[in-house]
């Protein structure tokens, strides 16, 4: 019997019920049968980056990020904007990346959960540190589904049926065999 595929869920916000966790807390409650997922949750925990740090042995929570992706087939992060790009801690999370192996080939995709319009600053700033990172980015798993808090239900959970079929969509896309992918190249 084979392993089912795992997919990491990553989400760029530290607010409790974002919009974002509220994407990935959705993509748990539909995720089909034929997979897992695994929400981390230590992005509060980790050290700021030091690339002197960033030797054996790692800081703990750093060690347990990187397991956490390592152990994944696949990632999936929703994280928000701020002042035109990535929030601080979650660049933090993925500066930790760069130096290891575990993301490099790994499938990616996120969803910007934003107002239409918006997110595009932390999209493209994702892209840019993903190709750093050597992660493989599926395209056509990439989704914009805009949230608002009101869609979330008592237990932080989408409720709309069309976005909960995006998300499905979004897992199977990113769980399935690969696709056109694009491996930013770097600056």
């Amino acid at each position: 019997m084979s392993t089912p595929p795992v997919i990491l869920l990553l989400s760029g916000s530290l607010r409790a019920g974002s919009s974002n966790e509220t994407v990935l807390r959705t993509a748990q409650a539909v995720a089909p049968s034929h997979l897992r997922t695994a929400f981390y949750d230590g992005l509060g925990r980790l050290p700021h980056f030091n690339p002197d740090d960033d030797t054996d042995p790692l800081p703990p929570s750093v060690a347990e990020l990187r397991a956490a992706i390592a152990e994944a087939t696949a990632v999936l992060i929703c994280t928000p904007e701020y002042a035109g790009t990535l929030p601080g801690s979650f660049k933090n999370l993925l500066d930790w990346t760069v130096g290891g192996t575990e993301i490099c080939d790994k499938p990616v995709a996120w969803v910007n959960a934003a107002a239409p319009g918006r997110g595009l600053g932390a999209e493209a700033t994702l892209r840019t540190v993903l190709g750093y990172t050597g992660a493989y980015i599926v395209e056509e798993a990439c989704a914009k589904i805009p949230v608002d808090h009101r869609m979330a239900d008592s237990d932080g959970v989408i409720a709309d049926s069309e976005a909960r079929k995006r998300i499905t969509h979004v897992l199977g896309l990113l769980a399935g065999p690969r696709g056109p992918a694009t491996k930013p190249e770097q600056a």
